[in-house]
């Protein structure tokens, strides 16, 4: 009897499983039928052929670009208020160039921006200014522009939404919908806090640094590398409005430039994870006990005038993360969500713009962006066209910063100095790396040579009067010092890629030549 009540409890247990197992099956594909209903419908009432989440720099100004093609655009961005950020801030020369080439150069008019010329560099009191050469083949005019972030993000939104065909609508992206590996579209909750969908047969998720939808893409994980402490002092103007105030300070930089006519950001990074706390005071007591005094007098009161008026301070981390192409079809990642490095030469939107470029040229050909074969392999001859400018600036970005790094290592110091005093030197030195800086020249090349210089010179200054074995151990550890400042950058970034002139060369005609849109 107990042996027949057993086999009926299992015989029961088992219709149990088959019935659940059944039901959640036949509620996937109901879902998944749904879901490819909506979207067959949409598309024959005019739905998008693109999904953006985000509508930064990079998402607004990505969806102006396809919607100039002809393609329907449906933005979506977690908030449309104006950003109150300190990143963002400057624009390369070369980024004004890739601007102007996407038709957006008029986004810059009109917020108050300020015209920049080069850097202001100081170290242990002295001072010297590198500016961007004037006569190269630069296709544009070499300066760059200063403003705040939040004006800038505001005019691209608004040239975006000027085009009838595109949708930018304020929603939280939650998840993103898959069908068989292939994404269809997103789940998001609007204004009105319904949850909907939106479906397009390509998705571009470009939201940032904090992008919750790259986990599902790709397996990159950025990696926090400091932290970037700001605030504005306000109704001040510096002495050289035109230049990036940088200050080789200990333990790294600080930096004040001119955001707008009446507005100073000063910033400046620290190391360690174990930050002053800003609400009880100990961070404004900090930066005038530690930083302040090292500021160049001249205006180390506008650096104060701040914190003495209480402005809020803001603080940020300064991530990098290397490029990965998206692993599942139907989706491509842009910005900050797709690439990082540090951020002390001002490059991310410069390289973002390119990217931009790049991509909307290549699938300005397609008739359907729904043809996953294609948009694959446009997403693998974009990831090779874009190394010529994203190498550049990833590699030239994360070494500066590890230079501008004070220590108390004579090895380490001796790279340090050599930077400033290269950049003090003047002619082609100084306008060749500045070329590179801005943009003007993106060639990983150029920019292995002037590492090159710099780690010579800076032996020759270890070395000098006369090689003792001490000397000579320290210029050894210089040389390894610098070979670890490149070489990872050469195998993440793909040494062929990296180095190849053809590339280098292929980059500058097709996208800085002087044709403007």
């Amino acid at each position: 009897m107990n042996m027949a009540f057993v086999e009926v409890c299992l015989w029961m247990l088992l219709a149990f499983v088959i019935s659940w197992t059944i039901f959640h099956v036949t509620n996937k594909m109901n879902k998944a039928t749904k879901c490819a209903n909506v979207a067959a419908k949409e598309r024959r009432d005019g739905g998008p052929d693109v999904i953006i989440v985000g509508a930064g720099v990079g998402g607004s100004a990505l969806a102006y670009a396809l919607a100039k093609d002809g393609r329907r655009v449906h933005v979506i961005e977690r908030d449309m208020r104006e950003p109150v950020r300190m990143m963002g801030e400057f624009m390369q020369p070369g980024g004004r160039l890739l601007l102007s080439k996407l038709g957006l150069q008029d986004c810059l008019e009109g917020i108050d921006a300020q015209k920049s010329t080069g850097i202001a560099l100081f170290k242990d009191g002295k001072e010297t200014v590198a500016s961007y050469p004037v006569d190269t083949n630069f296709p544009y005019e070499p300066s760059g522009r200063f403003f705040q972030n939040g004006r800038f993000v505001q005019r691209l939104r608004q040239k975006a939404s000027s085009l009838p065909n595109v949708r930018l609508e304020e929603g939280t992206v939650r998840s993103l919908i898959e069908e068989k590996g292939v994404v269809k579209g997103v789940t998001y909750k609007n204004s009105s806090g319904e949850e909907t969908t939106a479906f397009a047969p390509l998705t571009v998720v470009c939201d940032g640094c904090h992008s919750n939808l790259r986990r599902s893409l790709n397996d990159n994980n950025a990696e926090v590398t400091a932290y970037e402490i700001g605030y504005i002092s306000r109704n001040c103007r510096l002495g050289q409005p035109d230049k990036l105030h940088l200050i080789m300070a200990k333990p790294s930089f600080a930096m004040l430039y001119q955001v707008s006519s009446t507005d100073v950001r000063c910033n400046f990074e620290l190391l360690s994870n174990n930050l002053p706390s800003v609400s009880n005071g100990e961070m404004a007591s900090f930066v005038k006990n530690s930083i302040a005094p090292q500021v160049p007098l001249k205006f180390r009161k506008t650096f104060l005038k701040g914190l003495d008026e209480g402005s809020h301070i803001k603080i940020t981390q300064a991530k990098r993360m290397p490029a990965t192409l998206s692993r599942k079809k139907g989706v491509i990642v842009l910005g900050d969500a797709f690439n990082m490095r540090h951020p002390v030469i001002a490059s991310g939107m410069m390289v973002l713009l390119s990217d931009i470029l790049i991509l909307s040229r290549l699938l300005k050909p397609l008739d359907s962006l729904g043809d996953e074969n294609k948009v694959s392999e446009v997403m693998k001859s974009f990831y090779v066209l874009r190394k010529p400018m994203s190498a550049t600036v990833n590699t030239l970005g994360n070494s500066f910063w590890q230079v501008l790094i004070a220590s108390t290592d004579e090895a380490k110091e001796a790279m340090r100095q050599g930077c400033f005093d290269y950049l003090s030197s003047g002619g082609f030195r100084t306008s060749g790396l500045m070329a590179v800086f801005g943009g003007m020249n993106p060639r990983p090349l150029s920019l292995i040579y002037h590492l090159s210089v710099i780690t010579l010179s800076s032996i020759g200054q270890l070395l000098s009067p006369f090689p003792t074995p001490l000397r000579v151990w320290h210029s050894l550890r210089l040389f390894g010092l610098s070979l670890e400042l490149l070489v990872p950058h050469l195998k993440a970034e793909g040494i062929g890629q990296m180095l190849s002139p053809t590339n280098a060369a292929a980059y500058r005609k097709s996208y800085m030549a002087t044709t403007v849109v």
